[in-house]
């Protein structure tokens, strides 16, 4: 009889385990360097970054959401044929390079999609409440 509970234990406890999982999707990542700031422009399209500087953040509480949001950003298998909405810089301290992301800035309690700008083939979803944080930083500008 011991042995059917151990058993009985061992499965409930994989079933928990595996529920309590994060999701299985790839992130994005950044360097695990402090960032001195982030930078957004308009996107000019693909592959490339608009260098006319739109808004510029320094402030821990923006960059913690920016941070927040590219990191916990899940890869999806969507694809996105319209052009970017804007470029993202993140700067890092002690002159280690810049990241560089297209955004495609969602709507009110929608995802957002992000693309490392060296690579046009993946792309990350953020959460509905990541988008609502971006918007706000982005929008009320």
């Amino acid at each position: 009889m011991k042995i059917v509970y151990f058993i009985g234990f061992i499965v409930f406890m994989g079933i928990f385990l595996v529920a309590c999982q994060p999701n299985s999707g790839e992130t994005m990542v950044l360097l695990d360097e402090n960032v001195s700031g982030v930078v957004i422009s308009e996107s000019e399209g693909f592959g490339d970054m608009n260098l006319d500087i739109k808004l510029s953040f320094q402030d821990k509480e923006s960059i913690r959401i920016f941070e927040k949001a590219i990191t916990t950003a899940v890869e999806k298998s969507k694809s996105v044929e319209s052009p970017p909405d804007y470029d993202v810089m993140v700067e890092y301290e002690e002159g280690y390079p810049t990241h560089a992301i297209h955004l495609w800035l969602g709507g009110e309690d929608e995802p957002s999609i992000m693309k490392y700008i060296t690579d046009e083939t993946v792309a990350y979803e953020t959460s509905p409440q990541m988008t609502n944080k971006l918007r706000e930083l982005i929008l009320s500008e």
